[in-house]
């Protein structure tokens, strides 16, 4: 990874073409602007939801192409997650980066799987697992000869319904040889609510972001959105859009400043 800031953002799941494209052109020129490396997030089903009734995501292809798309028309590289072995060569045609869900980065046949693609595979950090475990997930992918890997901080499990993110996570799993990402939105949550839907804290995104950079993270990553109130996933720990502005024209200065020969 090189020495420019990364941010990886868009909706937590693909909800329909007009939001993504709103959201990958206001992300575009912001980073543009402040000479950030972008890459667009969008989880093309999700499988993790807490409850049988939350929305799972719109038809597979069509929510597959249209990450393709995205990164057809605007040139930049696409992320989403992937839940099953089965999963990564399909998503693979469609995508550069596959990410590895929290809860899942200890499946052995998933990061194999991803691993085997080629790709770059960004492994979420367990909310169970310490740092120095990250280095048996990376082992996984690494074993089928792909070293593109990246590790995501995303909190830890902090009682039933909160997190906590540990800072010394980040250069300890630096220290595995990977790039490291900070998650700045996740890390807000408050999982595990009894209206069957994760809450959280979005007024502390910035300031879990800030803290990541300052403890030595490649990158960001956040889930954004026109209206978070009505987004269909993770609605409670979103980052606003229109905030995005100010909170990446922070990070890139506290960036440059850290980062600075």
């Amino acid at each position: 990874m090189n020495k420019r800031l990364l941010l990886i953002a868009g909706p937590c799941v693909l909800e329909d073409k007009k939001t993504c494209w709103t959201i990958a052109k206001q992300c575009i020129e912001i980073c543009n602007r402040l000479e950030i490396d972008y890459v667009f997030k969008a989880s093309y089903r999700k499988a993790n939801r807490t409850s049988i009734q939350a929305f799972s995501g719109i038809e597979q292809e069509k929510a597959l192409e249209t990450l393709a798309e995205i990164k057809a028309e605007f040139g930049i590289p696409v992320l989403t997650d992937i839940h099953e072995s089965a999963e990564a060569k399909l998503a693979a045609k469609y995508v550069d980066i596959l990410q590895i869900p929290a809860f899942l980065c200890r499946q052995t046949s998933l990061l194999i799987a991803a691993g085997e693609t080629g790709k770059i595979v960004n492994i979420k950090k367990g909310q169970f697992l310490s740092g120095e475990s990250m280095a048996f997930a990376a082992e996984k992918v690494a074993s089928t000869g792909n070293t593109n890997i990246w590790m995501t901080e995303r909190g830890t499990t902090f009682g039933y319904n909160d997190l906590v993110v540990d800072f010394r996570n980040i250069p300890t799993m630096k220290s595995i040889g990977y790039p490291v990402i900070i998650d700045a939105t996740h890390s807000v949550q408050r999982p595990n609510q009894t209206s069957g839907e994760t809450g959280g804290d979005p007024g502390m995104i910035s300031t879990i972001a800030k803290c990541g950079i300052t403890a030595g993270s490649d990158g960001v990553f956040m889930e954004v959105h026109p209206d978070p109130p009505s987004a269909k996933s993770d609605r409670g720990s979103m980052l606003k859009l229109e905030e995005l502005d100010s909170v990446l024209t922070e990070l890139s200065s506290l960036w440059q400043a850290i980062n600075k020969k």
